[in-house]
């Protein structure tokens, strides 16, 4: 696959569950990246005073699969509109700049459902490593339907739960 210099990205699902509990849990920057990169991220912190209710706040993680260390911060929070930016702070394993903004957008005959938007530019170094920039737009292809299925897995848990005191 040819990489282009520019990468854009756009995933939508739809989430078994209200945009309020989505919301509540996305918000967290560190608790996205236990979700959608498993244990693909190691050593996932927040830097300094960095923390889920403050903005802009620097987190840190390194990718398993090659040891890269990836330096971001929650750049913008928009409470009311559920909508939140992140970008990269420096140059990561190929990929000099990043910046994402995920949505959570309630369903209007649906309130136990909502959708869930991730929007990412990648800007790619000229000398970057073809395999690994397609190794990490690849898992980056995948983390919307795992935000999906981490909240299926926890309404199947309810339904369980519910149908077990039935």
């Amino acid at each position: 696959m040819a990489i282009q210099r520019r990468h854009t990205m756009y995933h939508s699902t739809v989430v078994d569950a209200d945009p309020d509990t989505v919301w509540a849990v996305v918000r967290d920057a560190l608790r996205m990246v236990s979700i959608v990169s498993g244990a693909a991220a190691e050593n996932v912190h927040w830097v300094g005073d960095g923390g889920p209710e403050r903005v802009p706040s620097l987190y840190n993680f390194t990718l398993a699969f090659s040891g890269g260390l990836v330096q971001q911060e929650v750049a913008g929070r928009d409470e009311v509109r559920r909508s939140q930016t992140y970008r990269s702070i420096e140059p990561t394993m190929g990929v000099e700049r990043y910046l994402a903004t995920i949505r959570v957008r309630p369903i209007t005959d649906d309130p136990n459902r909502c959708f869930f938007d991730w929007t990412r530019e990648l800007t790619i170094a000229e000398d970057a490593d073809t395999e690994v920039v397609e190794t990490i737009i690849a898992m980056m292809a995948k983390q919307t339907d795992s935000i999906r299925d981490h909240f299926a897995d926890h309404s199947a848990g309810r339904f369980a739960d519910h149908s077990a005191r039935n």
